[in-house]
Formats: structure tokens, C-alpha cells, sequence
């Protein structure tokens, strides 16, 4: 069984094919598939936390390049996208702050280049702080309203 490929694309698969071979006795075939199964699955994860912290870092570089445009779409994509990686840390121990760290400069360059294509300009964000990203309050004044 090519369990890497099966993982790759179905996980629901990649179970019900481990389910046979358990049913049919080969456990060490099925040990194969259950590990393959647990990295696709982490991979999946990593992804989702990848793709959130990139949402969450583009609305915030357009928060900081476009002040007069901030609206209160920005202010809920951010807060989700931050409870959207709390979620999945909590699912998944292993995606620390440690793996964000290890994903920030990366992510980083991407969510620039993402925020730019959507103002139509360059932005003069050179860096996003921790702080920036995961704490400050981000929030419409009543002038802005």
C-alpha cells in the first residue's frame, strides 16, 4: 500500500484503509498507514495555521499602510484569524509559538506581498512585532466611524 499517497489525499481513506488492515490482521501495515496518517494529518495543520497567520498578518500591514481605509471587516478578520490559530494550537500542541516563530519571516514576506496586490501600492511595513500581530487592540475610533 502506498500510504503517503493514500494520506495525501484522503485522510478518511487513509483510516478506513488502516480499519481493513487492522480487520485483516496485518497490524505492522497498519502501525505503517497510522503513522503516515498522523504526519498528513499534521501537515493539514500546519497549513491551516500557516494560511491564518497570513490572513492576520495582511490586515494588519493594510491596518498600518491605510489608515484612512480601516473598517471593521479588518478589525473581525483579525480577531478571527487570531482565535482561528488559538484553535488550532489548542487541537494540535505540537503548532507552539515556537513553530510560528520558525514560520514568521516566511509568512511574513508573503502577507506584504498579498496586502500590496490588494491596496494596489507599496507599503512601508518593513517588520510585524509579536506584539503587533498577536496583542495590540486593533479598533476604530468614533472620529473614524
Amino acid at each position: 500500500m502506498n500510504w503517503q499517497k493514500l494520506s495525501s489525499t484522503s485522510h478518511y481513506k487513509t483510516a478506513m484503509a488502516v480499519k481493513n488492515e487492522i480487520a485483516g490482521g496485518n497490524l505492522a501495515e497498519a502501525f505503517i498507514g497510522i503513522e503516515e496518517l498522523i504526519l498528513a494529518l499534521s501537515r493539514s495543520e500546519k497549513r491551516a495555521l500557516k494560511s491564518q497567520l497570513i490572513r492576520l498578518m495582511l490586515h494588519i500591514i493594510k491596518w498600518q499602510s491605510q489608515p484612512e481605509r480601516r473598517s471593521l471587516s479588518w478589525i473581525a478578520s483579525i480577531k478571527d484569524a487570531r482565535e482561528e490559530i488559538a484553535d488550532i494550537q489548542e487541537e494540535t500542541p505540537s503548532l507552539n509559538n515556537n513553530v510560528i516563530e520558525e514560520l514568521w519571516d516566511k509568512v511574513f514576506t508573503i502577507a506584504k506581498r498579498d496586502a500590496q496586490a490588494e491596496m494596489g501600492k507599496k507599503s512601508a511595513v518593513t517588520a510585524l512585532s509579536w506584539q503587533a500581530v498577536f496583542q495590540d487592540d486593533y479598533e476604530l475610533h468614533d472620529d473614524a466611524l
